[in-house]
């Protein structure tokens, strides 16, 4: 938990935010703050807008979404929009341990609604380029089908015991609270989210059948980092690392997949907004316009 900025270990001139429970909130604001607005981005994606601060001049308003639609190629409009990371940048590798025998599952049965809720799925991801069907393979799964809040499905895949022969790696995370204390101050914040980010990252391509798994129609493998493996965090958090060094800590936070700008006046967010974009281009990276929010004074992060 962030500690309370009353605190008398934290300067009140370096930090004027309120931290608790991962919400980062102005105390200066004593007024209700005022309505962030939802902005359309592309002509053909209407549908899809990006929440922009209320706070913010008309100026800096302006400003902001000129930028944004400049870049809408940094956006992820359909799933077939999401490329790759080149694997020259990053990659995830299982390194199973030598010697580990590879173990079949068997394939288990499943609730009806279950099942019918499996294969759209997997075509949809088939489509998408994040997974194809497999027809040797040594290791075998199973998947495990969650209900969203919404009612539709998120299909997971049970990899215990690929797991299991995988070892530890034991890249280093801050602690959640640093990074959340080092937004104190920061008049403005942009909350990026990456389109099924950890699907960005392929899989070693001597790994991808590991991760091979049963359904009623075949069976398909992840050729795309997929959530559950083991050191699929680390992967994660080593990319975003060497990718932003130079602005970490400065100006942009991140932890895992949670990515956050912190800028102290509309110049700077500008600004900062098109150093991040210029990054992510680099590493091929695109964001989901409908779950980013820019120019917020306060926001959520790491939720």
């Amino acid at each position: 938990r962030g500690r309370d900025c009353n605190n008398p270990q934290l300067s009140t001139d370096t930090c004027r935010m309120c931290v608790s429970k991962h919400i980062v909130r102005d105390t200066r604001r004593k007024e209700g703050p005022p309505t962030n607005l939802t902005v359309p981005l592309h002509p053909n994606f209407l549908d899809q807008e990006v929440v922009v601060g209320g706070s913010l001049s008309d100026k800096g308003r302006t400003e902001l979404c000129a930028l944004l639609k400049r870049n809408l190629d940094i956006f992820a409009w359909q799933p077939f929009d999401m490329t790759r990371v080149p694997r020259s940048v990053a990659k995830h590798k299982l390194n199973v341990q030598e010697g580990y025998p590879p173990i079949r599952q068997k394939k288990r049965g499943q609730a009806p609604e279950c099942t019918k809720a499996i294969q759209p799925e997997v075509e949809k991801l088939v489509e998408a380029g994040i997974m194809r069907e497999v027809y040797y393979h040594d290791w075998l799964s199973n998947p495990v089908m969650v209900k969203k809040h919404d009612g539709s499905w998120r299909m997971c895949v049970d990899f215990t015991d690929l797991n299991k022969a995988c070892p530890q790696d034991c890249y280093p995370l801050l602690k959640i609270d640093w990074k959340v204390e080092s937004l104190c101050g920061y008049s403005f914040k942009c909350f990026l989210d990456a389109y099924k980010g950890y699907h960005q990252i392929q899989m070693a391509a001597t790994d991808e059948e590991k991760t091979a798994f049963h359904t009623g129609h075949g069976v398909y493998c992840y050729t795309k980092m997929p959530f559950g493996l083991k050191n699929a965090g680390a992967t994660y958090q080593r990319l975003m690392d060497k990718a932003f060094e130079n602005q970490i800590g400065r100006n942009i936070e991140v932890y895992v997949d949670d990515l956050v700008i912190k800028s102290h006046t509309e110049t700077e967010m500008v600004r900062d907004i098109a150093k991040t974009f210029q990054t992510l281009r680099k590493i091929n990276m695109k964001l989901n316009p409908k779950k980013c929010l820019f120019g917020l004074a306060e926001g959520v992060f790491l939720g």
